[in-house]
């Protein structure tokens, strides 16, 4: 079943990506429609990453009060 779902996700995915790309060609409104749904969805998905990463990163910024080195130098 968690094949099928991610199966699923990748064909969209691709739809997706192939849709951006004829779009940039002049394909038809619902050709934009899906391409500008893909593209914001993947700057959604990279701002997330960013934040995720960002605390991440703060979270382990004083440790130690050695900004994270755990070897002190």
């Amino acid at each position: 079943m968690i094949v099928l779902v991610l199966l699923g996700v990748v064909v969209l995915a691709v739809g997706g990506c192939v849709c951006a790309v004829w779009a940039e060609r002049g394909g038809p409104r619902w050709v934009r429609a899906v391409a500008g749904v893909t593209l914001a969805l993947g700057q959604l998905l990279r701002q997330a990453d960013r934040n995720r990463r960002r605390g991440l990163n703060s979270g382990n910024s004083n440790n130690n009060g050695n900004g994270g080195n755990a070897g002190g130098d």
